[in-house]
């Protein structure tokens, strides 16, 4: 930085989008084997790929925002509008699974018995299972506050614990969904209600696993001291992302859970 002079990042040459863009194409070759072949070989060579680039990728981006020093306030204000215009278009992508689900719910067609749930699906109680985990991701959206605000109060050891709860949470949510999905008695392939219910707890539950992913790297940082009062938007976008996962969570109980079934 030392030798511009202007407060803009200049990205170095790097690897990882390369790296990241082969794996992507491997995982989607893997899952097409795996759905084909049931081989399932191709498709964790794409995981393990994916991982790798993660891991580097977010290294260096550590190196600079922590050690180099180039993330300055100008840089910080480009990353937080791309952090915001980021969140706009998963709400846009949510927008289409909720679209899906209320053209199918509020006029049934003949194909489905004119009726919803169709014919034949035994739907969730959403006093069980859903209930308990509309809780958790509530109680976690309280625990990435109180965390947020440690930081910003220079309290490492209530950061640290807050975090913790977070991510402990989140990988409890991940698990009830698990066994949710075990136990469900239809699958994505039964009528426009398995399609709609299905993509859109599936893909939320994607989200939460990349929060949950995304809240283990800023736990680790914290413990490690790149986090200050003034410089720590690497855990401001988790969090941010992190209460996006639950707004998004509750719409969905709401609507296919409690309204639908």
């Amino acid at each position: 930085m030392k030798s511009h002079n202007h407060t803009y990042h200049l990205v170095d040459y790097s690897p990882w989008p390369l790296t990241g863009s082969i794996g992507a194409m491997t995982i989607t070759s893997g899952m097409v084997m795996w759905f084909h072949k049931n081989s399932t070989s191709l498709y964790l060579l794409g995981i393990m790929i994916i991982i790798l680039t993660m891991i580097q990728w977010w290294r260096d981006i550590t190196r600079e925002g922590t050690y180099q020093g180039k993330h300055t306030l100008t840089v910080t204000t480009g990353l937080k509008w791309g952090m915001i215009l980021f969140i706009v278009s998963e709400v846009l992508f949510f927008v289409s699974f909720f679209w899906g689900f209320f053209h199918s719910s509020l006029a049934p067609t003949i194909e489905i018995g004119n009726k919803w749930p169709p014919n034949g699906i035994l739907t969730f109680n959403p006093m069980q299972i859903p209930l308990l985990n509309t809780m958790i991701l509530l109680s976690s959206g309280i625990t990435m506050t109180w965390a947020h605000h440690s930081i910003m109060e220079s309290n490492h050891k209530q950061g640290t614990q807050a975090l913790f709860m977070t991510v402990i949470l989140g990988i409890y949510f991940t698990i009830l969904q698990a066994y949710e999905y075990y136990e469900s008695s239809f699958t994505i392939s039964d009528s426009a209600y398995g399609s709609c219910f299905f993509m859109a707890t599936g893909f939320h539950g994607i989200h939460v696993i990349i929060g949950t992913t995304f809240l283990s790297v800023c736990l680790m940082r914290h413990m490690l001291h790149h986090f200050s009062s003034k410089h720590h938007f690497g855990l401001e976008a988790a969090a941010w992302y992190w209460h996006f996962v639950d707004v998004v969570w509750l719409f969905l109980y709401i609507s296919i859970y409690w309204w639908g079934s």
